[in-house]
C-alpha cells in the first residue's frame, strides 16, 4: 500500500488525490482587534412645512404693510448673523476590520483601482497616514482575493462530485410573499425536501439587473419519483435573447413562492454554464452559496502505486490518478473508480 487515507477529488478531467499526513497544526492566536469610532453623517429628516397655507390653502403670514420701506427690510436682515447649520452625525463603535468589509461589499460594483482609492479615501482617518492605510488596505484585498479563490474552489469540487439533473430558478412573487418570508419559507422547504427525499442543490440568491426582483439559482440532484406534482409546460418568451421559448414550471413550487423554472442538464456544456452563472456572483454581488447537506469535497481512498500516474502540484503533493484507479476503503477493495462506488466511501470537506 502506497499512500493510505488519501483525499480523493475530482477537478471535472481527472481525479487527484492528496496524501494523508502527520503534520502538526497549531492555531496561531489572534491579537484582539482595536476599538474605532467611526463618525457618520446622518440623513436629515424632511421637516415638516410651518406654513399652514402649503396644507389648507389660506393666506395666514401677516401682509407687510406699505408703509414699511425696503431700507427697513435690508437693515433688519443684515443685522441677523448668518449661521451655517452642520449636518447631524452618528458616532459608532466598530472595528478597522469591520469597517473594511462594509467598505468593500458597497464598492463591489465599481473597478478594483476605483475600489482601492475609495477604501483607502474612507479609511485614512484612522491610520496615522495614508502610508499606513494603503498597507492594510492592499492586505485585507488580498484576504479578499485568496477567501473568493478557495470558495471557487470548494464550490467547484462539490459540484464535481455530484451528478446535478437540474438548473432551477425560483422567482419571488410579492403578491404571495415579502421578501424575507420567501427566503425563509423558501430555504424550509428545501431543507425538508433534502432531509425527507434525498434531494442536494447548490444555488445562490440574485437580483435580476432591472426590476430588482429576488430570485434563487440553483443546482439541484433530484432523486427519480421525488418531484413534487406537477410539472407544467409554459409557453414563454425570454426577454434576453428575445424568442419564444417552453419553460418547465411546477406547479408545487408556483403556488407556495411564485414562479418556477426547471431547466434539465444534459451535458457538461449545460453544467458548465450553470456552474458559470452560479459562480460569477461570488464576486458580481458578494453573495455566499447555499449548499444542501451531503456535499463533501473528497471522498476518502488509500491509492496504490500501480494508480498513480505521477506526482504534481507544488513540491509534488498531490497525486494524479488514473482514471480507472482502484477504491480501497481500509485494506478492502471497493472497486474500480465509478459514482456508485464513490457513493459507498467515506467522506471528508
Amino acid at each position: 500500500m502506497a499512500y493510505g487515507e488519501t483525499k480523493v477529488y475530482f477537478d471535472g478531467s481527472h481525479y487527484i488525490a492528496i496524501p494523508h499526513t502527520e503534520r502538526k497544526t497549531f492555531r496561531r492566536p489572534k491579537p484582539p482587534e482595536e476599538i474605532i469610532t467611526v463618525t457618520e453623517p446622518t440623513q436629515e429628516q424632511p421637516q415638516a412645512n410651518k406654513d399652514e397655507s402649503a396644507v389648507t390653502g389660506t393666506v395666514i403670514a401677516p401682509i407687510p404693510l406699505v408703509e414699511e420701506s425696503d431700507e427697513q427690510v435690508t437693515e433688519q436682515a443684515d443685522s441677523t448673523p448668518q449661521t451655517v447649520k452642520e449636518s447631524p452625525k452618528t458616532e459608532r463603535k466598530t472595528t478597522r476590520k469591520e469597517l473594511f468589509d462594509e467598505l468593500y461589499q458597497e464598492s463591489l460594483s465599481v473597478k478594483k483601482s476605483e475600489r482601492r482609492k475609495r477604501i483607502i479615501a474612507a479609511m485614512l482617518p484612522y491610520f496615522k497616514n495614508e502610508t499606513e492605510t494603503a498597507y492594510y488596505v492592499d492586505r485585507n484585498l488580498e484576504r479578499k482575493q485568496r477567501n473568493l479563490i478557495c470558495r471557487r474552489v470548494r464550490l467547484s469540487r462539490k459540484i464535481n462530485l455530484q451528478d446535478f439533473n437540474y438548473f432551477v430558478t425560483f422567482t419571488y412573487n410579492d403578491a404571495l410573499h415579502s421578501e424575507d418570508s420567501f427566503k425563509k419559507g423558501l430555504k424550509t422547504t428545501l431543507n425538508n425536501f433534502s432531509a425527507r427525499k434525498g434531494w442536494k442543490y447548490v444555488g445562490v440568491w440574485e437580483r435580476s439587473p432591472k426590476k430588482q426582483r429576488l430570485h434563487f439559482h440553483g443546482l439541484f440532484d433530484i432523486p427519480e419519483g421525488t418531484m413534487p406534482p406537477m410539472m407544467i409546460e409554459v409557453n414563454d418568451y425570454n426577454f434576453n435573447t428575445h424568442k419564444r421559448q417552453i419553460t418547465h414550471q411546477n406547479t408545487y413550487f408556483n403556488d407556495r413562492f411564485g414562479r418556477s423554472d426547471f431547466e434539465t442538464i444534459k451535458d457538461k456544456s449545460t453544467l458548465g454554464s450553470a456552474v458559470a452563472y452560479i459562480m460569477k456572483y461570488l464576486e458580481k454581488t458578494g453573495e455566499k452559496i447555499v449548499y444542501s447537506k451531503g456535499l463533501p469535497q473528497y471522498f476518502i481512498s488509500d491509492i496504490m502505486d500501480e494508480d498513480i500516474l505521477c506526482p504534481f502540484g507544488m513540491e509534488d503533493k498531490k497525486l494524479l490518478l488514473y482514471d480507472d484507479f482502484r477504491c480501497w476503503d481500509e485494506g478492502v477493495l471497493m472497486g474500480n473508480v465509478s459514482k456508485s462506488v464513490i457513493a459507498q466511501m467515506r467522506k471528508s470537506n
